[in-house]
């Protein structure tokens, strides 16, 4: 007898490399998504008893084709199947199908289907959304929560989406080692959005939350298919380290604490010391990038046993780099913080006043700005920007967070 909580771990952990599978043979995500779905319902009904195949997403992905087939055959009727070379590139014994079932052809089958879902033409969210549906299998109704919109309206972003992919031609043959480096890139990138938008998401939306577990699992999976690359190593070690702090990101009233005031005791060891293993290893192949430099910044927070020992030199250092590889206004505001720790408040306001214009519509701007000009004493100034950033705060934390700096400025007339 096996074990269900086991059987349902391997389902969720198959699903990408046997819907990218499906999805290569009928090249319909439709019918790719309900062929591994009658799979499923099959490897529930028959594994409890027969126990696990060896394979699970070999197994699902041949009982998924041969689902598929026979839909295709019912919704065709009496009209003969189309073309082998149009429904499968695959021969059609199933022991050759298995055969071939190996982790090349999974690892090109996952990336092509997490390249479809970063597809050019979609919206970012439309990015998300169709990942978190076609990749993660997360229901409409779980995306919909999440993004605080109704079951319908999601369900029609996503039918768009499918749409929108199904009329770009996108190609569904294995990527060459230049497409590769390019997908993989933008692979990354729409994991890291995932993340954020948990991240992001406050105290008061675990649903949402609950997409910093997803977005580190998909990363782990694309470190499996890539690991000597040392950017997917950054990745996966941004987001353990910056995932290792949740527990002590916000009080009980759900305000937000700021990173040098949060109780480090509650900082989670065991993803803390991953993400800072896979920055050690991925720093030895000498080919840093952006996320690898993101992790090692926060990895030097997460050295500081408390917030006075960090070593701002090195962050401040840190973020000239990583203005070198990706500048950016917002990674300017960001090192203005480790300025404005070795060299005071004025030299920090001098660094981002410059970037007033293009960062007007900012909450974080006005917010850090505001508590440069506190520092300096210059109370009128920053209560004019706290209350900017009031009006911009994307979550009730943040206004919340942005008030006490208002109050503290009230007490002190």
């Amino acid at each position: 007898m096996a074990d269900m909580a086991w059987i349902d771990a391997a389902l969720v952990s198959a699903r990408p490399q046997a819907v990218a599978a499906l999805l290569r043979y009928f090249r319909d995500l439709d019918l790719a998504e309900e062929a591994f779905q009658d799979a499923c319902l099959r490897a529930l009904k028959n594994w409890p008893g027969n126990g696990p195949p060896r394979d699970p997403a070999a197994w699902l992905i041949m009982v998924g084709r041969n689902a598929a087939i026979d839909v295709t055959r019912r919704r065709a009727k009496q009209a003969p199947l189309p073309d082998e070379d149009q429904l499968s590139d695959l021969s059609d014994t199933e022991a050759e199908v298995v055969q071939k079932l190996d982790e090349a052809d999974y690892r090109d089958d996952v990336l092509r289907l997490l390249f479809i879902c970063c597809h050019p033409d979609l919206p970012q969210i439309q990015q998300i959304a169709l990942a978190l549906r076609i990749v993660s299998g997360l229901s409409v109704k779980q995306i919909a929560r999440a993004f605080l919109v109704g079951e319908s309206a999601m369900e029609q972003r996503i039918t768009r989406a499918k749409g929108k992919v199904a009329g770009a031609g996108v190609p569904f043959e294995a990527p060459d080692a230049v497409e590769r480096g390019e997908r993989l890139a933008a692979v990354a990138a729409m994991i890291y959005l995932v993340f954020n938008e948990g991240y992001s998401a406050g105290s008061d939306n675990d649903e949402r939350a609950a997409f910093c577990d997803e977005a580190i699992r998909l990363a782990r999976l694309l470190l499996r298919m890539y690991p000597a690359e040392p950017e997917i190593m950054g990745l996966l070690a941004l987001m353990l380290l910056q995932h290792s702090r949740i527990a002590a990101r916000y009080d009980k009233a759900g305000n937000a604490i700021l990173l040098e005031d949060q109780d480090r005791s509650q900082w989670k060891r065991a993803p803390m010391q991953e993400g800072l293993a896979l920055i050690e290893k991925g720093m030895r192949l000498r080919r840093p990038g952006p996320y690898q430099i993101q992790a090692a910044i926060a990895g030097v927070h997460a050295h500081a046993s408390v917030a006075s020992e960090t070593d701002w030199v090195e962050i401040e250092g840190l973020y000239r780099a990583l203005e070198v590889h990706t500048p950016s206004p917002v990674v300017t505001l960001n090192r203005s913080v480790a300025l404005s720790k070795t060299e005071g408040p004025e030299a920090a306001l001098a660094l981002i006043d410059p970037l007033a214009d293009r960062l007007d519509g900012y909450f974080y701007f006005h917010g850090v700005r505001g508590s440069y000009l506190k520092e300096l004493g210059r109370s009128k100034e920053a209560r004019e920007a706290f209350n900017r950033a009031i009006a911009l705060a994307n979550t009730p934390s943040e206004a919340a967070h942005i008030r006490q700096h208002l109050d503290s400025l009230s007490a002190h007339k």
